[in-house]
């Protein structure tokens, strides 16, 4: 592995903890093209390093597909000119935001890495030089024949490179703010960054050109199965109009309540040609409708199987084939299928 004098890696800052300074009156954004002041490492490497910021920047509790659309058409439109990109994000919805770029990104033969921190870089005890500094590293790092040892869309937080559709946020506080319950991290960062080939996706034609798609459909709504949930609220959600599709999240490998009228609700929406797409509410594990009675019943009644994709990556992948496709049936087909490494099968 290699990290090439001629690499040049693309800071991409939207916005976050990670950009932050105290101002005496709270957290403020400080000015990034002050980094080398905030981070002097990284004068250590013998790249270039150019960064653009977001105007105005985002917070992570605000960000949009929009968002997502304007950072892809900036991938795009700067592709041929660095090796790498390394995305500043807030850490509250950067696994939406991460799953979301994996979709959106076609043909991609250079790394994607977002990264953040849980405390402002300039704090003395903050978690965020190490991960942006390791961040870069891994964008600007190739193997023996010049090409990207990570040509994927990724999360590197606390020594963990983890795809980014894989990814979830299970602390709000502590320094390891990110897991990837089913898929091992891409990388893991020690005294040296050791890569773990054989879970990294490498593209089949690295000759393929390049490709973004915006079109994204966001007409999904999110149900969570818990006990003493109503008739009424399952149906606002289930029938709801101007909904084309549902995430119902379930408990275990896919199971939710018996009761009668809660499985013909979820027959009469499906038979409107609404998408419903089953994902377990575990942090771990997969989903399987022929396990149980209950969920046998969602399945008969024309339930998709999520397997063990997150929910923030079974989102972004509704958003991404729903503007691909008007049929929801392909949809429901495609949904079944390992398009970016979000399932294991």
């Amino acid at each position: 592995m290699t990290t090439s004098d001629k690499s040049a890696i693309l800071l991409i800052y939207t916005g976050g903890t990670i950009g932050m300074k105290d101002s005496g009156h709270g957290l403020v954004p400080f000015d990034f093209q002050e980094i080398l002041n905030e981070v002097p490492e990284l004068r250590k490497f013998t790249f270039k390093i150019d960064s653009y910021t977001f105007d105005p920047l985002i917070d992570s509790s605000d960000v949009e597909p929009g968002m997502w659309k304007e950072l892809a058409r900036l991938i795009k439109e700067k592709y041929d000119d660095y090796d790498g990109f390394v995305v500043l994000h807030g850490t509250d919805t950067m696994a939406y935001s991460a799953s979301a770029l994996s979709f959106m990104l076609d043909s991609l033969t250079k790394p994607v890495i977002f990264t953040g921190s849980q405390l402002p870089v300039g704090s003395l005890r903050t978690d965020g030089k190490e991960n942006l500094v390791s961040a870069i590293e891994v964008a600007s790092a190739k193997d023996s024949k010049g090409r990207a040892m990570v040509p994927e869309v990724a999360i590197y937080f606390n020594s963990q490179l983890i795809r980014g559709n894989r990814a979830t946020k299970v602390n709000a506080t502590a320094f390891d703010a990110f897991r990837s319950p089913n898929c091992p991290p891409l990388a893991e960062a020690g005294i040296s960054i050791r890569y773990n080939k054989a879970e990294i996706r490498y593209p089949a034609a690295r000759t393929a050109p390049f490709s973004i798609h915006t079109e994204l459909d966001t007409r999904v709504a999110i149900l969570k199965v818990h006990p003493g949930i109503t008739c009424q609220v399952a149906r606002n959600v289930l029938l709801g109009d101007g909904i084309r599709a549902v995430i119902l999240e379930t408990y275990g490998s896919g199971n939710a309540i018996s009761k009668p009228w809660f499985t013909d609700i979820v027959r009469e929406s499906a038979a409107k040609g609404k998408i419903i797409l089953n994902i377990t509410q575990c942090l771990a594990g997969d989903v399987n409708m022929n396990l149980y009675a209950t969920g046998k019943s969602l399945k008969e009644a024309g339930v998709v199987s999520g397997s063990d994709i997150t929910t923030e990556g079974g989102l972004a992948k509704l958003f991404y084939l729903m503007g691909e496709h008007a049929d929801n049936e392909k949809v429901k087909r495609l949904l079944e299928k390992n398009l970016k490494g979000e399932i294991s099968k």
